[in-house]
């Protein structure tokens, strides 16, 4: 199958098109507004509406009527525009809608910059809204990726029947890459007997979003808790790049994953034995990536923040290894020679940069 080259943007949008999404509500907002540019244009020749909404605020709730039909749906945005979604997506979240909502993000914190940043990653993983909810998030390192996750994304909102956040970057989006449109084979998914179809069709199900008894409060909570917990057990997904044999680990997912294998490979170049852990979920939490840790005398996080992700890497790693960040900041990237710099630094390595 032939190749197209395509923004990553480009990409998400003709993966949602080929996945079956029927609409899409947003707002633009750079970098990700490539994103409704291409479905503006392309998704009324597949049968589907695009609209634009008059802000982020207003498309998320017009994402959660749209949903209740059963009919796939997708939102786009970024940083301080998906701030603005949080308390959509905590209603998403508590009636159990599959919606898809992509995150190009920017540097921040308030109004930022253009440039990639990592700082969303509390926010998308941790619920970003109020009720200590969940949702799955997807963590792309290249452009073939960003359209195979988006695919995937609709089938696991429907499975699940919930939230699925595509966790992008401006760089990512912008950069452009061969993508192969492969097709994706049909996935075996539960009927969705909740839609509602109006008055005559009007579905029976149960709502567990508003609750006036405490007791109701906590069976709503814990249908969702046993849910995550399935979504926990089944889902964590990473890529082990030369690890096997690694006495030191580097730690990065998204565009800081794309870097730090070409650091890995370098180390390895000058008889360094380093590898690679890329967490492709980053809810769940591959913790089971650090399982087995023999032979492993550090670990490196590389991330475009403050560290956020390392604390998710401690607390899977549970003190069996020093674990170290390396981070840039305000849309800066790390280079290889940076990650290889700081890893000969905490590690007392002799590093050839």
């Amino acid at each position: 199958m032939s190749k197209e080259l395509m923004k990553g943007n480009e990409a998400i949008g003709e993966a949602a098109i080929r996945a079956g999404c029927k609409l899409f509500f947003g707002y633009p907002i750079t970098p990700s507004t490539e994103i409704v540019e291409y479905l503006s244009k392309h998704l009324p020749k597949a049968g589907g509406t695009l609209l634009q909404g008059e802000d982020e605020v207003a498309s998320i709730n017009m994402c959660y009527g749209a949903a209740s039909t059963g009919a796939r749906v997708m939102t786009a945005s970024s940083s301080p525009g998906f701030s603005l979604k949080q308390e959509g997506m905590s209603y998403l979240a508590a009636t159990e809608l599959p919606v898809v909502v992509v995150n190009v993000t920017r540097t921040g914190p308030g109004l930022g910059g253009l440039g990639p940043t990592q700082a969303d990653y509390f926010q998308c993983t941790k619920g970003g809204g109020h009720g200590g909810y969940r949702q799955i998030v997807l963590a792309p390192s290249k452009g073939q990726e960003l359209y195979d996750f988006t695919m995937e994304a609709f089938d696991l909102a429907d499975k699940y029947r919930t939230p699925v956040v595509i966790l992008s970057d401006g760089f990512l989006g912008q950069m452009m890459e061969p993508v192969e449109l492969k097709k994706r084979p049909k996935a075996e998914l539960p009927a969705k007997d909740w839609a509602v179809g109006g008055c005559k069709g009007r579905a029976k199900r149960k709502v567990a979003n508003y609750a006036l008894t405490n007791e109701i409060g906590e069976a709503n909570n814990l249908h969702l808790e046993a849910k995550y917990a399935e979504m926990k057990d089944s889902l964590q997904r990473w890529e082990a790049f030369q690890a096997e044999d690694a006495e030191y680990l580097i730690v990065g997912y998204g565009t800081c994953g794309r870097i730090a294998k070409s650091a890995v490979l370098k180390a390895r170049k000058q008889g360094l034995k380093v590898g690679l852990i890329r967490p492709i979920t980053l809810w769940p939490f591959p913790e089971e990536a650090f399982a087995n840790l023999d032979g492993v005398k550090g670990i490196l996080t590389v991330e475009l923040n403050f560290g956020q992700m390392v604390e998710d890497v401690k607390l899977a790693v549970e003190c069996r290894a020093p674990v170290y960040l390396h981070n840039r900041l305000g849309g800066m990237l790390p280079s290889e020679n940076e990650i290889l710099r700081k890893l000969g630094q905490v590690f007392d390595l002799a590093v050839e940069v």
